[in-house]
């Protein structure tokens, strides 16, 4: 029997767009066996604020002019700013932007909250 890959390829643009409290976004790597996920996410209007008791997120932003608001408080964000996003970090995006992010460990649905 083949071992199994170690790599995945994905192409980001075919993955199916999911809508979330960012905006939208495109999920690669999103499986119980890895150890991170990329999104691609398009902030279309302002995020909800939202934490995550679990995953550690970085986030670069591709494209666009905004806000992060992390804990309250706003920061200004422009194409090659890059965040590290701690869990329990109240956080939204403010602005049309197009940010990476990659999430440690990988996306789960389960760990997103709200006040």
């Amino acid at each position: 029997m083949k071992p199994p890959e170690a790599f995945e390829i994905m192409q980001m643009d075919d993955l199916a767009a999911v809508t979330c409290p960012c905006g939208v976004a495109r999920r690669a790597f999103v499986n119980p066996t890895s150890v991170a996920s990329l999104h691609v996410t398009d902030i279309k209007t302002d995020a909800r604020t939202h934490y995550h008791k679990k995953v550690t997120e970085i986030y670069l932003v591709l494209d666009g002019e905004g806000q992060i608001e992390l804990d309250g408080r706003l920061y200004p964000l422009k194409p090659m700013t890059a965040i590290y996003i701690q869990p329990g970090c109240r956080h939204r995006a403010i602005g049309r932007l197009r940010i990476n992010i990659v999430a440690v460990p990988a996306f789960d649905p389960a760990d997103e909250w709200f006040d």
